[in-house]
C-alpha cells in the first residue's frame, strides 16, 4: 500500500504534548520524575496512556507480564510490527526517556485511526514495564520476562530502597512467576514480525552535529558488577607508615587509573569501549578524616558493541585486581557478574529509516547506541528490530532532558513512513 508521506495533524501534536505533560504531573518527584520499575509511578503512566488510547477508540489489553498492548480495533491478522518502549524511569530522571517511544507509537495508531489508514500488516504498540536497572540492578526485566529470559537469580534481586525482591514486585501485579522461572515466553513470540523503538538519544552527539533524528545501527552490551568491595585495614592516619598501610581507597584509585589507561590504549586501537565506575564509597560506619580507609565499595561497568572486547576488558580488570591485591595487601570481593549481550539492528530497518529521513529532507547519519534498550532483547532472539533516535539536549537519566516537540513529530513522521517502505 502506498500511503504517501504521512504527517501528524495539529490535533495529534497537541495530544502528544498533553500526554507528556499529564504523565510528568503523574510521576513528578521534585525537579524530575520517578517511575519505579513495577511501581506506582510506572503504573500511573500506563493508566494515562491506556485512558487516552481508549478515548481514541483503540483496543487495549495487558499481557500476563503486566505490559500494555494497544492496537487498532480492526487490525488485520498476522505477525505485527510492534512499536514499543518502556515507561519506568530512573529516580528523579527525565520525562522523555522511554516515554517518547510509547507516545510515538500511540500517535502512529491515532494517525491511522483518524485518517482511515489500515496498514497491510498489523501495527501494535507495546508499553513495557521494567527496563531501567536503577531499581533492582537488572536491565530489561519486562522484555526479558516477556520473552522467557529472566532467571530465578534475577528474580531474587532486591529493590534499592525497599529490599522487596523483583519476584515479589512482579507477583503483586499478577505476573505468573512459575512461568517466568521456567523460562516460558509470556506471549506468542511468533506474533511479533518486527520490533521498532523510537528513543531520545542519551548523549550529546546529535545536538553537536545538529541531527534532529538518526537511525540506530546497534546497541552496546555491557558487563557489570553492582557492588565490589575492596577490603583493606583501618588504622590511625598519623601512626601507620606508607609501607605498612593497606589503604582501600588508594587501591581502588590505582585500579581505576590503570583501567582508564587500558581504555585509552584500546580505544586508540579502534575498539568500541566505554568504562564507568558510577558508585564509590567508604564505610559510613567507620570512615573519618583521621582513619586510613579499610573498606571501599564500588561499581564497575564496561560497554561495547563487541562481546570479545567486553570479555577482554573484563579480564584486564580482574587481572589488575589480583596484582593490586598482592602489592597493597588488600582483597577484592565481587558480587554477581551481570552480562547484557550487544545487539545489531536489522540492516533492512536501518535502511528504511534512513530512506524515510531522506524523503523528509533530513540531513543525518546512522549511529550506534551507547545506552541499552529493549530493542536489544528482541533483536537477540531473532526478531527483526530497528531504532530511531530523537535529538535531546542535556543528556538523560537526569531531570533536564530537553527533547523538542518538533524533533519528536519529525521522528514520528519518519517512523510512519518507514512502515510503508
Amino acid at each position: 500500500m502506498n500511503s504517501g508521506v504521512p504527517h501528524l495533524s495539529a490535533d495529534l501534536i497537541t495530544a502528544a504534548k498533553r500526554l507528556f505533560v499529564e504523565i510528568e504531573k503523574a510521576s513528578k518527584d521534585g525537579l524530575g520524575v520517578t517511575r519505579p520499575s513495577y511501581g506506582d509511578g510506572e503504573t500511573r503512566a500506563l493508566e494515562v496512556i491506556e485512558g487516552v488510547a481508549i478515548e481514541q477508540g483503540l483496543h487495549c489489553q495487558y499481557d500476563s507480564g503486566a505490559n500494555l498492548w494497544i492496537s487498532l480495533p480492526d487490525s488485520p491478522a498476522g505477525p505485527a510490527t510492534v512499536i514499543g518502549s518502556h515507561l519506568d524511569s530512573v529516580p528523579q530522571g527525565g520525562n522523555f526517556d522511554g516515554l517518547a517511544g510509547v507516545v510515538a507509537g500511540l500517535m502512529v495508531l491515532m494517525h491511522f485511526k483518524t485518517t482511515g489508514v489500515v496498514p497491510t500488516n498489523p501495527v501494535k504498540v507495546l508499553a513495557l514495564r521494567g527496563e531501567e536497572s536503577a531499581w533492582f540492578g537488572k536491565a530489561y526485566m519486562g522484555s526479558l520476562a516477556l520473552t522467557g529470559q529472566l532467571s530465578e537469580v534475577d528474580l531474587a534481586l532486591k529493590h534499592r530502597e525497599t529490599a522487596q525482591t523483583l519476584e515479589s514486585a512482579m507477583q503483586q501485579l499478577g505476573v505468573p512467576i512459575d512461568a517466568v522461572k521456567a523460562g516460558q515466553p509470556l506471549i506468542d513470540l511468533s506474533a511479533i514480525g518486527a520490533y521498532l523503538e523510537l528513543h531520545i538519544e542519551q548523549g550529546p552527539t546529535m545536538v553537536a552535529r545538529q541531527w534532529p533524528v538518526s537511525p540506530v545501527t546497534g546497541i552496546r552490551g555491557n558487563v557489570r558488577h553492582n557492588h565490589i568491595v575492596c577490603q583493606g585495614e583501618t588504622g590511625h592516619s598519623g601512626a601507620v607508615p606508607r609501607w605498612l598501610r593497606k589503604d582501600a581507597v588508594l587501591a581502588v584509585a590505582e585500579l581505576l587509573s590503570r583501567l582508564d589507561e587500558h581504555w585509552r590504549v584500546l580505544q586508540q586501537m579502534g575498539m568500541d569501549l566505554v568504562m564507568t565506575c558510577g558508585i564509590v564509597s567508604t564505610n559510613p560506619q567507620s570512615h573519618a578524616v583521621s582513619v586510613i580507609p579499610g573498606e571501599v565499595g564500588f561499581s564497575f561497568e564496561v560497554r561495547s558493541q563487541s562481546e570479545q572486547t567486553l570479555e577482554q576488558f573484563y579480564q584486564l580488570m580482574r587481572n589488575e585486581c589480583e596484582q593490586i591485591a598482592s602489592s597493597r595487601g588488600v582483597t577484592f570481593n565481587f558480587d554477581r557478574k551481570l552480562f547484557t549481550k550487544p545487539a545489531i539492528m536489522d540492516p533492512i530497518w536501518v535502511e528504511r529509516l534512513a530512506q524515510a529521513c531522506q524523503e523528509f529532507g533530513i540531513e543525518t547519519e546512522t549511529m550506534p547506541s551507547g545506552a541499552g534498550h529493549d530493542a536489544a532483547v528482541f533483536s537477540n532472539i531473532g526478531i527483526s528490530s530497528g531504532m530511531l533516535f530523537i535529538r535531546n539536549d542535556h543528556g538523560s537519566h537526569n531531570p533536564h532532558e530537553a527533547m523538542e516537540i518538533d524533533d519528536f513529530v519529525l521522528g514520528v513522521n519518519v517512523l510512519q513512513r518507514a512502515l510503508f517502505l
